[in-house]
């Protein structure tokens, strides 16, 4: 069976929909379907001197295996015009739009998975929406515990907290946050990634792991004893290790998966490795989300100057998702 992919085209200004546009030309072994305004995509199918036809469906519709120079979408129009590398707030509401129409329509079982082509976050606020992110907006639709993992090839990243300015970080990491952050990820390791017992390795929050309470103590009061207690649940955790050592090879090749306390503890470590290829999983939902691993690059729209690897890592490890999940249900 093939998977039954919905991607959403992100940003009109960015690089989205030039993405969309250049993976209708790949040859792929799913069903691709793009939510998103036609009008935007021919648009930007002719900017970019691609052939393209449009086949414009509706939810629930069977969207068969995709062929090469045909795209598949369900139409949600902008509100207002684009020109590529230029933000406007009036298409916020768009934005969101297809976000949300993409998370109703997984969650109703018409796809299998939600791939999401990058957002701009600053022009969302800007229209007066307290916007995080795509992890947070799509948990608010859908239910569910979301933890933000990236991967790519040899390294797995998760994150305790996310979007978070550094100073409130310290504040979030409780006992209660940290015990259901791991369990959703050992859950979805299994159940997504085939791994019935992955191995975990935990990072402390402080440097050096808080030394011994000498350089801050909530390694003691709130990582140990989690960790301790679900130790004896059955789960497979090392740590609280020292962030800086960590991610040495010799380290990492007795784990599937690493738990980072906070963004920028363990994002950049994986970026380094795989930017560009590195894939953005949100775990501990009812649906399946993918997406890339970087922003709008309002720069590059239009240009043709783009490379597609990561959205089609996003595609590819959604459907790989999608088969485990059937697999473990069947």
């Amino acid at each position: 069976m093939s998977s039954r992919l919905l991607l959403t085209s992100g940003e009109p200004a960015g690089i989205g929909p030039d993405l969309c546009v250049l993976l209708a030309g790949r040859l792929l072994p799913y069903s691709i379907t793009v939510l998103g305004d036609p009008a935007l995509l021919e648009s930007r199918a002719r900017l970019l001197g691609v052939s393209l036809e449009l086949r414009q469906v509706a939810p629930g519709d069977v969207v068969p295996p995709h062929e090469p120079g045909v795209l598949h979408v369900q139409p949600t129009r902008r509100r207002a015009g684009t020109v590529p590398g230029t933000l406007d707030a009036a298409n916020a509401a768009y934005v969101l739009e297809t976000i949300a129409e993409g998370a109703r329509a997984c969650l109703a079982r018409h796809y299998d998975a939600l791939v999401t082509a990058p957002v701009q976050k600053s022009v969302i606020n800007d229209a007066g929406v307290a916007f995080t992110g795509h992890t947070e907006f799509i948990a608010e639709i859908t239910g569910g515990w979301p933890v933000m993992m990236l991967a790519t090839e040899g390294l797995r990243v998760a994150l305790v907290t996310t979007h978070l300015p550094l100073a409130e970080v310290s504040r979030a990491i409780t006992g209660e946050r940290l015990t259901r952050t791991l369990k959703v990820l050992h859950h979805d390791m299994a159940y997504c990634f085939g791994l019935p017992r992955p191995r975990i390795l935990v990072c402390g929050l402080n440097p050096h792991a808080g030394e011994g309470g000498h350089l801050g103590g909530e390694e003691i009061t709130v990582i140990e004893p989690v960790l301790a207690r679900l130790r004896q649940e059955g789960m497979d955790l090392t740590g609280p290790l020292p962030a800086d050592t960590l991610f040495l090879p010799r380290n990492l090749a007795r784990a599937d998966v690493v738990l980072a306390m906070y963004h920028d503890q363990g994002l950049p470590v994986l970026k380094y490795a795989g930017f560009g290829r590195a894939v953005n999983i949100t775990l501990g939902l009812p649906i399946i989300r993918t997406s890339v691993d970087h922003g709008t690059a309002l720069d590059l729209a239009g240009t043709g100057r783009i490379d597609t690897g990561s959205l089609e890592e996003a595609v590819r490890v959604a459907a790989e998702m999608a088969e485990a999940r059937r697999g473990v249900k069947a």
